[in-house]
């Protein structure tokens, strides 16, 4: 743009926000990854599980995947975001009180999930397991990042808004439509809430939510920061402005509707899980159209590469988001999934996503940034390359040894015999043969980790740097244009989408179509169509009881290892019983699908076993299951059952259409004992002594639960 004839200001940008980000994002980046080598290690050596309840692989594992998205990632996306922002529209930021409630609101939120989820405070839905209170807390620092990003938009200097911002803009509005719309739930305390969705309802909701919080958290900003900063560490400018056009607005108009591929095989309705089908594999031409634009944008600078740690990054990380993209549809074909979902090579998938892709773009960005935020050299670029090899043969570590597991796992749930049994109808001979990999896995997630950990020395070292050379790190000071509103005519090779660019809101609010075509296309008919749903007559609500022991199966994390969803496959048939029906699941909230088996599928379990099975079982998986990886959970024998919101969970669950009586709500607690009597007295029959004392304790109700999984259906 040029500058004759215009008035020039001096702003200054916020660059202290950004290294605020910035360092949160190594703190974080540190616990979500120790806390998943303690996972890993847990899974390959159980006895790390301790026997306390707050350090169990169930409720540690969404503390995992909540710290590297939302608080390693998120804290990314936002020191990226603001510093891109800022220098593509060349204004500060709109607000500096909001910059900081941004800040400290967003870190205040990542804390209550480091306390909340190990406490078993959860509602089990996969990366929206926080509970109502924070999910408010969520909505509002949302809220409040929007009106910072946009009123930056709106005082911009810069009239045409950049690739980078397009993708900053279709994260802000998306992911305020997905998290409003599946944490729709209604409390019960404090502490517990129940969606307002039931079963493959709810199931479709979650994946609509959980695929799209990859596409439009993991995804989208991050190609916002390829965009800005790959070309800004290559000194070269992007590839194809056309290509950004095609890649920007066919993204974010198929990945929304993909989700149901993560639910192929299973009882939700033929037709969505076409759809999840043909819209995924059509994503590959926009993700690689993405993936070619960043890396023909190195074209002329290979030689650097070759020399240059931070083009490393970007570069590998580049090539895992290429990789990612392909190999996701690939997953979401039918014959393809039937194979590898419930397994490890899902796992892995996720894994060369989070630490490939988003993990080395963040690495890159941070290196890219610190001698710009601190005015200084990093203190050693060697570290920077000692840090790219460790991670980078860390996550190839990590995901080839759980390629290889998740295949030997399908492999091994599928193989049928001539006769037509099974071949390894004992699932934990299946279990057995996966922990060498577990160990693999181990190794590369320390070895990504202690990379990250030199990451964090060298940062520290280099922030020590800059005070001893008592750097000037005060906001940078440019002088811009100042915009004013006139005529213009296209240059040359330019199209009508670069008039759209200067229309910030015309072009925020198309973004915002595009995206809620395919959400109610894909949500409305299941939801608001309840005969799309058929119900099962001998199918009743839980018991009080029954109820209470769900929500501890809940709490522990259980659904992290078991699935609650026989697909119609034949060898799931022949393991488990007739596949499931969604009209089973019609007083499920929220669902128990499932999204990994590292134990057996539970939906047909009640009745399979006596009482006295689950009552040694969970006091120590081995005595019943030898060789068993699971953790024991003795606490379950000692904390007494908390029946003061039984009641007012029953009335919330009439609220949403679950058919109790008034009587059965006002008698919850007389109900509930009944029930806890007769299960602690088939115990006592069994020489269980203390039967008294026993049915006032949790392990009652898990008994109850556990004991009533598929059982009406088979009633009918």
């Amino acid at each position: 743009m040029s500058q004759v004839g215009q008035l020039v200001e001096k702003i200054k940008y916020d660059d202290a926000i950004v290294r605020m980000f910035v360092l949160a994002t190594l703190l974080w980046g540190v616990v979500g990854m120790l806390v998943g080598v303690i996972l890993a290690l847990e899974l390959a050596h159980w006895q790390l599980n301790g026997g306390l309840p707050w350090i169990t692989f169930g409720r540690l594992r969404p503390l995992h995947t909540n710290a590297v998205i939302f608080a390693f990632a998120g804290n990314a996306i936002f020191a990226g975001i603001y510093y891109s922002t800022q220098r593509l529209l060349k204004a500060r930021m709109f607000n500096d009180t909001l910059s900081k409630i941004h800040f400290w609101g967003w870190q205040a939120i990542i804390v209550l999930a480091a306390i909340t989820l190990p406490l078993g405070i959860s509602v089990s839905k996969e990366y929206a397991e926080l509970e109502w209170p924070i999910d408010l807390l969520i909505t509002l620092i949302w809220v409040v990042f929007a009106i910072n990003l946009f009123g930056t938009i709106a005082r911009r200097r810069e009239k045409h808004i950049y690739v980078a911002i397009w993708f900053y803009i279709a994260t802000v509005l998306t992911v305020a439509v997905l998290h409003i719309v599946n944490s729709l739930e209604i409390p019960v305390s404090l502490f517990k809430s129940y969606t307002v969705y039931a079963g493959v309802q709810d199931a479709l909701v979650q994946w609509w939510y959980g695929h799209n919080a990859v596409a439009f958290f993991l995804t989208t900003p991050f190609l916002g920061l390829m965009y800005y900063f790959v070309p800004k560490a290559a000194d070269r400018p992007i590839y194809s402005y056309r290509l950004s056009i095609v890649h920007f607005w066919s993204l974010v108009f198929l990945y929304i509707w993909a989700g149901p591929h993560h639910l192929l095989n299973t009882s939700l309705p033929d037709w969505a899980q076409t759809m999840g089908v043909v819209f995924s594999v059509m994503l590959i031409a926009p993700s690689w159209g993405g993936m070619i634009n960043g890396l023909l944008t190195l074209r002329g600078a290979w030689d650097r590469v070759r020399t240059d740690p931070i083009l490393k990054f970007f570069v590998v990380g580049i090539t895992f988001y290429g990789m990612s993209t392909f190999e996701g549809p690939m997953l979401s074909l039918r014959s393809i999934n039937a194979l590898s979902h419930y397994t490890d090579w899902t796992i892995a998938h996720v894994h060369s996503g989070a630490l490939g892709w988003n993990g080395f773009v963040t690495f890159g960005m941070i290196y890219y940034l610190m001698p710009k935020l601190w005015k200084t050299e990093m203190w050693s670029k060697r570290l920077v390359t000692t840090h790219f090899w460790l991670s980078t043969l860390g996550i190839v570590l990590y995901v080839t040894s759980m390629w290889t597991a998740g295949v030997t796992q399908g492999l091994m749930w599928r193989a049928i015999q001539a006769d037509g049994t099974l071949q390894y109808p004992d699932f934990l001979e299946t279990v057995l043969k996966l922990v060498p990999f577990y160990w693999v896995r181990a190794l590369g997630g320390t070895m990504y980790l202690v990379g990250l950990l030199l990451m964090v020395y060298n940062v520290a070292k280099t922030i020590a740097l800059s005070r001893a050379e008592k750097a000037d790190i005060s906001d940078v000071v440019v002088s811009v244009p100042r915009l004013t509103a006139h005529e213009e005519t296209l240059p040359p090779g330019r199209s009508w989408h670069y008039t759209l660019e200067g229309k910030a809101f015309l072009f925020s609010m198309l973004a915002l179509v595009a995206v809620l075509i395919g959400s109610v296309v894909e949500l409305v008919p299941l939801i608001a169509v309840q005969t799309n749903v058929p119900t099962i007559a001998s199918v009743k609500p839980y018991t009080p009881l029954e109820l209470e022991g769900r929500d501890i199966y809940v709490r522990e994390g259980c659904y992290n290892c078991h699935s609650q969803m026989i697909r119609t496959l034949p060898e799931e048939v022949l393991r488990y019983g007739a596949p499931s029906k969604s009209g089973e699941f019609v007083y499920d909230r929220p669902f128990q699908f499932g999204s990994k088996r590292t134990g057996p599928d539970l939906q047909r379990l009640g009745g399979k076993y006596p009482n006295l099975w689950h009552f040694r079982h969970m006091m120590d998986p081995r005595s019943t299951s030898p060789g068993s990886i699971m953790p024991a959970y003795p606490w379950l024998y000692d904390t007494k059952l908390d029946t003061k919101n039984t009641a007012k969970k029953l009335s919330v669950l009439k609220s949403l259409g679950t058919p109790y009586s008034d009587e059965q709500i006002a008698g919850a607690t007389e109900l509930l004992k009944e029930q806890a009597h007769s299960i602690a007295q088939d115990l006592a029959a069994q020489n269980v002594p203390n039967s008294e004392e026993l049915e006032r304790r949790e392990i009652i109700a898990m008994i109850a639960y556990l004991q009533r999984l598929g059982k009406d259906a088979k009633e009918k």
